[in-house]
């Protein structure tokens, strides 16, 4: 999918309506491709949280999306989840519920809950998945506020493909083709209608102006491309880093 021209304007980008920016520690990112075949190469994941098994893209140039002048955007501050043992041993996780976090994800985690405290969330909601709950447990120390669990939230499903190792897997997986899942898994556009239902859900009835949601890397990447109007054979390119902090504003 070629680069859309950025238009600031309330138009959209290209001619397609969008609603939000998306911002990442400072960065804006766009889609840097179509699909899966786009995605980042990391250090400390598995095939789908940043293993270094994903093939970089060849171009990165981001794009800003300027938010139409519309009333009481809601702040989205989206933390994903700190290292965990199946990212540090290169092990697919999907919806695998149990997996902690390890040293690292915990100071991960921690420097997150730091950054939070001087964004003024009044709600913190997170998946259920364990790795995610033990990074929204430091966010909820830092912040004072009570953490709220949703299925939601949860990373894209890989069904029985979960567990093994990611490296296998290139050729199991096709990362080109929204709507492949694996058995007993979930499809990228599975995955971003369950994130963009969960986002009009949230924004019909917001419990603060600014929200953190404690997840997942492709589940940012499907509520970066919700808020910007763009489907799921467009999600950005770039996967955030385990504990980092993504900034949408979503007008409610």
């Amino acid at each position: 999918m070629p680069e859309q021209p950025v238009d600031a304007g309330a138009g959209g980008v290209g001619g397609i309506p969008h609603a939000g920016k998306i911002q990442q520690r400072g960065q804006r990112v766009g889609p840097g491709g179509t699909g899966r075949g786009a995605r980042s190469t990391g250090t400390d994941g598995n095939a789908h949280d940043d293993d270094g098994t994903r093939r970089s893209p060849a171009a990165r140039t981001a794009l800003a999306y300027a938010a139409p002048a519309m009333a009481r955007p809601l702040t989205l501050l989206l933390v994903r989840h700190g290292q965990s043992e199946w990212n540090a041993a290169g092990r697919m996780q999907g919806q695998t519920p149990h997996v902690p976090l390890t040293p690292l994800g915990h100071a991960q985690a921690e420097a997150a809950a730091a950054e939070l405290t001087g964004l003024g969330p009044g709600a913190l909601i997170s998946s259920d998945l364990v790795r995610a709950v033990q990074t929204a447990e430091h966010c909820a120390r830092a912040t004072g506020l009570a953490v709220v669990t949703t299925p939601a939230l949860r990373e894209q499903g890989y069904g029985e493909l979960e567990g093994r190792p990611s490296r296998e897997l290139w050729d199991v997986v096709d990362w080109t083709d929204p709507h492949w899942s694996a058995t007993g898994g979930e499809s990228l556009a599975e995955l971003h209608g369950r994130v963009e239902a969960f986002l009009k859900d949230l924004s019909a009835e917001p419990p603060a102006d600014v929200i953190a949601l404690v997840t997942h890397g492709d589940t940012i990447r499907a509520a970066q491309a919700v808020v910007a109007g763009l489907g799921p054979d467009a999600m950005p390119a770039v996967t955030p880093h385990n504990g980092s902090v993504t900034r949408l504003e979503l007008i409610a």
